[in-house]
């Protein structure tokens, strides 16, 4: 019997755990560790955010479903891997500490065949002084986070209610942040509930971002094939921040947020300040780097994590300028180049490098979007690595090939939407193929025209809407869940 651990239960690992238990059955043990009791359908967190949607329309217990499917189930944080085993036993094992109320605290080390990293994000709140719910803004991260910015954005409403003019910045909260698409949905969503209020004409909204223009969204921008022709995404996406009247800050990094004030620096040496009454900043994210030693107990750490704390996989992690990065950087097996049988899929992965092109400010901040890998890539991540391990096990082959989804073949869609109604909502929806541009491919653009578009209008906020229901049915397994495209 082998068996499989995977430690994260987001969209990447709670979509391998169900994938690789589906195609092995009893005859072996699929096992999940995740410290959150709840599963959360994160892009629905928007909606939240502004009290369209409450957390518990997008969040659902995990433990009745991995009863349901036989998953072995733990409520608990990794806090160390050995990944060559202890002195006692040869096998890998991960050391886990309880987070329940039963045995909170208490730890335990479990054996694995097969290593699923799955961990997410840390979300670093901490490097950005003043930042996040325990600081200056708010955040919708979490469910829980959400909840408080929806009740903080109530408040400012109220207070337009009564005559007073407000001030409201959304946008990232440093100049490393991944997730623009999430920040502009999030602003679009006030803009949206505002109207709706009554009250947008006494509301200055501000959009702040790390991007070096409109709509590069950490993956370099991209060109549009529209009837009229070719439009890039910063001419698309401006004709919408104008439309609405949002005022945009491009290039920023925020170097704290204080009381009713944002502090940040532009490349151009710019050092200012803006006010504000309501402040959504989204913080960077790194890696959720485990303590790692081998069987004789020396720390390994750095041989199977980058410096950000991401897991190292099948990626030439080479240094080398922007110019010579290339789509053949990007990992295809998520692999681990020192031990085959531990992967790493969604954002526990360490990219290459990014996409964007990287600025700094004079004093030498980092003013570069990371690299998006969330959402339609993280899943289809987990499935492939499922795959991969279901056919190592089921063949008796531990080298047998490997399964292969890279982002530089992979395309993917942001459906940005605005409201959350039948009738008066709208989305802005974009998609481009491949994530990660190749030029060898596309010398152009780095991107297949026919496939790299964008469009506003009700369709696609019907389109968000179904996507909600489907995957959350999908990720409550319910019947035929597998059928349903990641």
């Amino acid at each position: 019997m082998a068996r499989i651990v995977v430690l994260g239960a987001g969209v990447a690992g709670h979509t391998a755990a169900m994938h690789a238990k589906r195609r092995l059955g009893r005859a072996h043990e699929v096992i999940v560790v995740s410290p959150n009791a709840n599963w959360n359908w994160i892009p629905s967190n928007i909606w939240v955010g502004v009290g369209k949607m409450t957390a518990k329309q997008v969040t659902f217990p995990l433990a009745p479903v991995y009863k349901r499917l036989g998953i072995e189930y733990h409520q608990a944080k990794a806090v160390g891997l050995l990944p060559e085993g202890d002195a006692t036993d040869a096998t890998g094992a991960v050391d886990i500490e309880y987070t329940d109320a039963d045995r909170r605290g208490q730890p335990a080390r479990l054996r694995y065949d097969y290593l699923i990293n799955a961990t997410g994000p840390k979300l670093r709140f901490d490097l950005t002084p003043g930042l996040g719910p325990d600081g200056h803004s708010v955040s919708v991260c979490t469910s829980g986070h959400a909840t408080q910015a929806s009740a903080a954005l109530d408040e400012v409403i109220a207070r337009m209610k009564a005559g007073r003019r407000q001030t409201l910045v959304v946008g990232m909260g440093h100049g490393a942040c991944t997730c623009e698409g999430a920040a502009f949905e999030y602003v679009f969503n006030v803009d949206h509930v505002l109207r709706e209020q009554g009250v947008r004409e006494l509301a200055d909204v501000i959009y702040l971002t790390n991007e070096h223009e409109l709509g590069d969204f950490g993956v370099g921008g991209m060109v549009f094939s529209q009837k009229s022709g070719q439009v890039t995404s910063e001419q698309w996406m401006q004709s919408l921040f104008t439309e609405r009247g949002i005022r945009v800050i491009l290039q920023a990094h925020v170097t704290e947020v204080a009381e009713g004030v944002v502090h940040y620096e532009q490349i151009d040496g710019t050092v200012a300040q803006q006010a504000f009454d309501f402040a959504m900043l989204l913080p960077p994210f790194r890696g959720v780097a485990l303590p790692t030693v081998d069987r004789a107990g020396t720390d390994i750490a750095d041989k199977l994590f980058a410096a950000n704390g991401f897991m190292k996989v099948d990626a030439d992690y080479a240094a080398k300028p922007y110019e010579e990065w290339s789509a053949k950087d990007w990992p295809r097996t998520y692999e681990s180049p020192v031990f085959p049988n531990v992967f790493a899929v969604g954002i526990a992965f360490a990219p290459p490098h990014a996409i964007s092109r990287p600025y700094q400010t004079p004093s030498g901040a980092p003013v570069a979007p990371a690299p998006p890998r969330t959402g339609m890539p993280s899943g289809t991540q987990g499935k492939v690595v499922a795959q991969t391990v279901v056919d190592r096990i089921k063949h008796n082959n531990p080298t047998a090939p490997a399964r292969t989804a890279s982002m530089t073949a992979m395309g993917a869609a942001c459906i940005a939407s605005i409201g959350a109604g039948l009738r008066t909502g709208a989305a802005a929806t974009i998609t481009m193929s491949p994530i990660v541009p190749d030029r060898e491919h596309f010398p152009e653009t780095g991107r297949d025209p026919k496939s790299t578009f964008g469009e506003i209008g009700l369709a696609g906020h019907w389109l968000k809407r179904l996507l909600h229901t489907l995957f959350i049915y999908k990720a409550k397994a319910r019947p035929g869940w597998w059928l349903i495209p990641e």
